[in-house]
């Protein structure tokens, strides 16, 4: 390849054909100047997403923090049973209720791998929402709750889907992929499910009408190459399914996890913005793409959509996880997301789970 990087185009018209690029393709992008993978990113956003930024009003709810899995990436899960906690029904609808009395329309429900929660629980959770709140979209439970709530039981990957899903569940949240790379997470998630077994989790849900999103957190032990890894393995499925609505890459947070003593800090903006990028350049087969203005503020945030990025994310009108990682959250005024995209020119709606405008 040319080193006055002129293929740009050659990047942009192969993403818009829906042309896989090669490992050796992929791998050149992160030996590009960061206004180069930017340039080729913005363009891609521009031509298949036009400058339309979307945003959802939304609430993260943990429902509880104790977990099996204990992953050293995590500052959220109970350290002892004095810590543990489980969230009964009512303090649940209560938070669906203020959700909805704000004009939200998105509960993602996820929290720790617990195996006192039994699967009728979850459908009579799922259930009691959906009958109360029949407008609101559940995008709840990750693959890894999927995967840890069926071994719980004893039964199938598609039986609990399918349990789940008539109770009443929307969506899954892509959460629990980290880097879907089995050196890692033998490393940082040891006790979790594997790559293979998140994109079985991802694929039974797609085979039986169930949207999902995914999500890649980087920035700690990972390499180049298996970032690459990562975005090919959800890129392949979704050529397969279609079935991914999203894709949000988001930075991890060290702070009070057993990773801090060799990770002190987040990696940095541009690395990010690099990441970010890449993942719209790869990902041809998937229209949106969230930036994370969670784990990285407004700001950045606001550059995000310069990088790719054609989705603002969520108010997330309340957020544990990555605030137990020492992450300050306070939620996001639908006045505030407004004001950030209309300050960089572009047109801002709120839309729903399923990327519908409102």
């Amino acid at each position: 390849m040319n080193t006055d990087y002129s293929e740009w185009k050659e990047y942009v018209e192969k993403n818009l054909e829906g042309v896989d690029l090669s490992f050796e393709e992929a791998q050149h992008l992160f030996d590009m100047p960061l206004p180069v993978i930017g340039r080729i990113a913005d363009e891609v956003r521009r031509r298949r997403c036009g400058e339309l930024v979307t945003f959802v009003i939304d609430r993260n709810i943990s429902y509880t923090n104790r977990c099996v899995s204990s992953c050293k990436f995590c500052a959220f899960y109970a350290k002892n049973s004095e810590e543990s906690y489980v969230l009964s029904k009512e303090e649940i609808l209560r938070k669906v209720e203020e959700t909805v009395d704000v004009g939200g329309t998105q509960i993602l429900i996820q929290g720790g791998h617990n195996p006192e929660i039994c699967i009728e629980g979850y459908e009579d959770l799922i259930s009691t929402i959906k009958r109360e709140f029949p407008e609101v979209q559940l995008h709840s439970l990750s693959p890894p709750e999927i995967y840890f709530i069926a071994r719980n039981e004893g039964i199938g990957i598609r039986e609990t889907l399918e349990r789940l899903r008539e109770a009443g569940l929307d969506s899954l949240p892509g959460g629990g992929a980290e880097i879907l790379s089995d050196r890692v997470r033998k490393v940082i998630s040891p006790n979790k499910v594997g790559a293979d077994d998140w994109i079985e989790v991802m694929e039974i849900a797609h085979s039986i009408g169930m949207k999902t999103t995914a999500t890649m957190m980087f920035g700690h032990i990972e390499t180049n190459e298996e970032i690459v890894e990562h975005l090919f393995r959800i890129r392949d499925l979704q050529n397969k399914t279609k079935g991914f609505t999203a894709f949000i890459p988001w930075t991890f947070q060290p702070k009070n996890t057993e990773l801090y003593e060799i990770i002190k800090v987040p990696v940095s903006v541009t690395r990010y913005l690099q990441v970010l990028a890449i993942s719209r350049i790869v990902l041809h087969s998937i229209r949106n793409v969230q930036a994370s203005w969670l784990t990285q503020d407004f700001d950045v945030g606001k550059l995000a959509l310069f990088f790719g990025a054609n989705d603002f994310g969520g108010t997330i009108l309340e957020e544990n996880v990555v605030t137990a990682a020492g992450k300050e959250h306070k939620p996001a005024r639908v006045e505030e997301i407004i004001k950030a995209v209309e300050s960089v020119g572009r047109p801002v709606a709120q839309r729903n789970t399923r990327y519908e405008v409102l």
